[in-house]
């Protein structure tokens, strides 16, 4: 187990998450009025692993495990009909391993998207696509054979376009430029955990702050870190009253003050008043637990949810559900 990915761990808790659900009640589940606006879409595929919202597109992005990126128009009447995936891409050079964390970086018209080896953990990427033609605009290899076990899972990008990689599985960050040269590790004592199971799955969501700094959550301890990158990539644990912030996997920027934790529960929302050196839950959200929250995205102002199974054949009907906070 101890050499399990985060993948494969999402895999045994949606067999047993499923299994352990009588059908009828299932059924009942998928059958009951939403409570918050829900958008549905159809794929060919099972498992979706992040979305995000593409604005001046007006479609969602969304990274298939099976490897590939789709997009999900979305017309501006929103008569909530069911709507479409469409891939976009999927490259035979990276057939086997997963397409995992997105992020749109806007200023250079390109979406960033972290690829892994699943079931081995001996191959870890980061790739870049044009957002108008998806044309592949670089291939960075993090990790082969010969490294040790890693899994590259979550991707944030700073104002210069240097992009910042998760690894969950040995709990470290991939700093990799602009142009797609792989710059460096960041590494910490305090992104590991004294107990071995709690390190089963490490470092995951991760985003950039405008002020210059990185926000990570370490999902099986549940530990937001702050990463000044200013102050020669130092880093801090964020104290987080009404935490720990555990099996959080997304995390989603809302505003300077707000972030939005995707994971169990269905999500958590954060606030910090002191420039992230503390913080605290001031909101949850419930949303369909069997289909297992991994990601946040905001359309509009609104905090939407990614849920990685599909539900149906032979078309395979997806979530993505917004989210209203709590206290």
């Amino acid at each position: 187990m101890a050499c399990s990915s985060l993948c494969s761990l999402k895999f045994l808790v949606i067999f047993f998450l499923l299994s352990a659900i009588p059908i009828g009640y299932l059924i009942s589940l998928e059958l009951a009025k939403p409570t918050t606006h829900v958008y549905h879409y159809h794929s060919t595929g099972w498992l979706r692993e992040c979305a995000k919202w593409d604005d001046l597109n007006r479609r969602f992005l969304v990274s298939f495990l099976g490897g590939g990126i789709g997009e999900i128009p979305v017309p501006e009447d929103e008569d909530h009909k069911v709507l479409q995936e469409v891939a976009v891409v999927k490259h035979v050079d990276l057939a086997g391993n997963a397409s995992l964390g997105l992020v749109i970086d806007r200023p250079r018209n390109r979406l960033l998207v972290a690829t892994a080896d699943v079931k081995g953990n001996r191959y870890g990427a980061l790739a870049a696509y044009d957002l108008s033609t998806w044309e592949r605009v670089f291939l960075t290899q993090l990790s082969g054979p010969s490294d040790e076990k890693s899994f590259a899972d979550d991707v944030a990008v700073d104002v210069e376009g240097n992009a910042y990689v998760t690894d969950c599985k040995a709990s470290k960050i991939w700093k990799v430029g602009v142009d797609g040269k792989f710059l460096s590790i960041i590494r910490s004592p305090l992104f590991t955990e004294k107990e071995w199971y709690r390190n089963l799955v490490g470092l995951n969501g991760i985003v950039y702050h405008p002020d210059g700094f990185l926000i990570v959550i370490h999902t099986f301890s549940g530990n937001l870190f702050k990463i000044d990158l200013a102050k020669g990539e130092e880093v801090k644990l964020i104290k987080v009253v009404g935490g720990p912030l555990t099996f959080g996997d997304g995390l989603e920027l809302l505003s300077p003050t707000k972030i939005v934790v995707a994971g169990n529960p269905s999500a958590r929302l954060v606030e910090s008043s002191d420039g992230w050196e503390t913080a605290s839950v001031v909101g949850t959200f419930s949303g369909p637990k069997h289909r297992l929250a991994t990601a946040a995205t905001v359309k509009d102002g609104k905090v939407y949810l990614n849920h990685m199974v599909g539900l149906g054949y032979p078309k395979k009907t997806h979530t993505l559900v917004e989210a209203v906070f709590s206290a």
